[in-house]
């Protein structure tokens, strides 16, 4: 005998009371500057900028369609491979350096002595310091014959490198800015270094474990997250170095081009600024920062991909 299943009755979704929708419309207007804004300031730009990416515009013409002969010119573009060049070294080079002073800072301000509120406000006072006056000050520090650092390199009997002149002590000079900024990268290290339970530490040390083995094996993992995040910031700012870049290399260089001797201070950025409002390129610019975009992103995913072997977040 075969029997019936009587299936159930579809469920009726729940129909909204006319309370709720006044409450919701009431926070879709209160959200509503915010939205407006977000669309007009960054969904506009997004897209209107992958649309002239592929036309040639200069801004007093309407844009002509060209399709991917932008993409194609910068492949063929020198100054675009020197700016990736430049860019990746800072990436590279400068945000490792920058985050192990950063650490190395956090570490000496966790410790508890007299007045070290004050020794931690002098260390982060740089970080709130405008990048523009910041740079200018190390226009001067630099000056290869009355800034304070060759004049302190000429007391110790050291060589006195023309930091600013020189193709080889460019970026180098960017690094040392990047060192004196470290307050505000030391801060965040600070605060998660004071969230790491002293029980860790007491109890390697009651197995026998010296300060080394304690910092790699607590210290690291517990900062790990903090790690990560000032890694992916420090990359993505890398590649957004401009400021520092222009006002250093004193603007346009002797060839009328931006990016300073040698164009050693040519970064993604500069190039992209220089394309669009010196050249009035504004679909090649516009394809330069889509393919910044791309890089930016697949940098960011890469290290995101790798942060699983070494990241360790808590209850792991």
């Amino acid at each position: 005998m075969n029997e019936t299943v009587s299936a159930a009755p579809p469920k009726r979704r729940r129909r909204w009371t006319r309370k709720e929708w006044h409450y919701f419309g009431l926070g879709l207007a209160f959200a509503s500057p915010w939205i407006i804004g977000f669309l007009i300031f960054t969904v506009y730009p997004f897209f209107s900028s992958l649309y002239f990416s592929l036309t040639e515009y200069d801004l007093f013409n309407s844009p002509k369609w060209v399709g991917m002969d932008n993409y194609a010119a910068i492949m063929k573009d020198r100054n675009f491979y020197k700016s990736i060049s430049n860019t990746l070294f800072m990436a590279f080079i400068s945000v490792p350096v920058t985050l192990f002073s950063s650490l190395l800072i956090a570490l000496l301000l966790n410790f508890k002595v007299k007045g070290i509120r004050y020794y931690r406000t002098i260390f982060y006072l740089p970080a709130v310091i405008p990048g523009v006056a910041s740079a200018l000050l190390w226009t001067w520090m630099l000056n290869p014959d009355f800034g304070l650092v060759n004049i302190f390199l000429r007391w110790a009997h050291l060589p006195d490198p023309a930091w600013l002149l020189d193709p080889r002590f460019t970026k180098p000079s960017l690094i040392l800015m990047g060192l004196w900024g470290s307050g505000a990268g030391a801060l965040i290290f600070l605060a998660a270094l004071q969230g790491v339970p002293q029980t860790y530490y007491e109890a390697a040390q009651v197995d026998g474990a010296n300060w080394w083995h304690r910092f790699w094996r607590i210290t690291v993992p517990a900062l790990s997250p903090i790690i990560l995040f000032q890694l992916i910031m420090g990359l993505i700012g890398a590649f957004q170095i401009f400021t520092e870049s222009y006002i250093l290399a004193g603007g346009k260089s002797s060839g009328g081009a931006l990016g300073g001797p040698g164009q050693s201070l040519l970064f993604y950025a500069v190039n992209l600024y220089q394309e669009a409002f010196i050249n009035l390129k504004m679909g090649y610019a516009s394809a330069l920062a889509w393919i910044l975009f791309v890089i930016v992103m697949l940098i960011t995913l890469l290290v995101l991909k790798t942060s699983k072997r070494w990241v360790y977040y808590g209850g792991e």
